[in-house]
């Protein structure tokens, strides 16, 4: 996992990963204004691709994770970790990348909060 996303100086040139973290913290500030005080406690990572621990437990090998919430646990904060390759590889373009991560973030926060999807993004539902 490279870690928890937070602000960076902007280089000149971003890498493919760099863009990925910046589409992920752009669905995180989507949601910040109306769930601002319930996201403060939560991370948010990229990791490549899920650990094979999670493909083994599927039972349709074809279906790969996108993202897992991982629980608070002790003094350890909920983290949501988005997996960057699964989701590169569904998205046609660069539009359908930023629209699926958004709703990737979006259905772990409803996870997360025992809300629906619709709940946490009232446009969520028209664009399923």
């Amino acid at each position: 996992m490279r870690g928890p996303l937070g602000p960076s100086h902007v280089p000149i040139s971003r890498t493919r990963g760099q863009r990925f973290d910046d589409l992920v913290l752009d669905a995180v500030d989507r949601l910040k204004p109306r769930w601002g005080s319930q996201l403060a406690a939560v991370e948010f990572a990229v990791e490549e691709v899920p650990p094979v621990a999670e493909l083994t437990d599927i039972p349709e090998r074809s279906a790969v994770p996108l993202s897992r919430l991982q629980p608070a646990v002790d003094s350890d904060p909920n983290i949501i970790v988005v997996y960057r390759r699964p989701i590169e590889a569904r998205a046609g373009d660069r539009d359908q990348l930023g629209a699926l991560v958004h709703d990737v973030v979006v259905e772990e926060v409803a996870n997360l909060l025992g809300l629906s999807p619709e709940t946490i993004d009232p446009g969520w539902d028209e664009r399923h």
